[in-house]
C-alpha cells in the first residue's frame, strides 16, 4: 500500500467511525466530530493538559489528583487511565510528557528515595522543562506525605503540600493551571 493509499484509507476509516457515533481522540490533542454541515472536521482541544507522575505505591493519591483536575476542567494524564493494551508505553509516556501543559510530580516518603519509573519520568520532564520559556510553570511538584525535596528541585521550585490540607493544596494547583495562559505553542 502506497503512502497516499494509506492516508485515504485512515480518512474513510475516521469518516466511518465518526458517522457511527464512535469517539475518535487524539490524546491530549482533540478529537474528531461532525460539524454543522455534516463534515467530519478535527476539534482541537483547549483543555489544558496534566501528567501525573508518581511511585505505583502512591497510586490511590494519584487517581484522587486525577479525579479532582478532571472535575475542575482539566485534562489530566495517568497511566492507568490513558495507556491502551499493546501501546509502546515507555515513548507513550515520552510523549504525553513532551505534549502535556504541565508536569505533576508526586512525592512522598516511598517515592523519593526510590529506584524505577517515578524517577524517570522526573529526569525526563527536567529535560522536557529546560525548553520550556523561564517565565511559564511547567513542573508542579506536591509532597503527599511529609518527605525530604530532591535538592535540584527544592532550591528553584515551589512545592505544594497536599497532605496538610487537601482542599487547599488542589485549589493552589488547579488556580496555578487556570490563571495563566495556555502555555502550548
Amino acid at each position: 500500500m502506497t503512502r497516499r493509499a494509506g492516508k485515504k484509507s485512515v480518512a474513510r476509516l475516521i469518516d466511518r467511525c465518526v458517522r457511527e457515533g464512535l469517539a475518535i481522540e487524539i490524546d491530549g490533542l482533540g478529537a474528531f466530530q461532525l460539524d454543522n454541515e455534516g463534515q467530519v472536521v478535527f476539534q482541537a482541544s483547549n483543555r489544558t493538559t496534566v501528567f501525573i507522575a508518581y511511585a505505583k505505591e502512591d497510586r490511590l493519591e494519584a487517581r484522587r489528583i486525577y479525579r479532582a483536575l478532571k472535575a475542575n476542567g482539566l485534562e489530566p494524564w495517568m497511566d492507568e487511565e490513558k495507556l491502551l493494551p499493546g501501546q509502546n508505553w515507555p515513548r507513550s509516556i515520552e510523549r504525553a510528557i513532551e505534549v502535556s501543559d504541565y508536569f505533576l510530580a508526586c512525592f512522598s516518603r516511598r517515592s523519593v528515595g526510590k529506584r524505577g519509573f517515578f524517577q524517570s519520568e522526573l529526569r525526563y520532564a527536567l529535560d522536557v522543562a529546560a525548553r520550556v520559556p523561564l517565565d511559564r510553570v511547567f513542573l508542579l511538584p506536591v509532597r503527599l506525605s511529609e518527605c525530604e525535596m530532591p535538592l535540584e528541585i527544592a532550591r528553584q521550585t515551589q512545592y505544594i503540600d497536599l497532605f496538610s490540607d487537601w482542599e487547599i493544596g488542589i485549589k493552589a494547583l488547579v488556580n496555578v493551571m487556570t490563571r495563566q495562559p495556555k502555555p502550548r505553542g
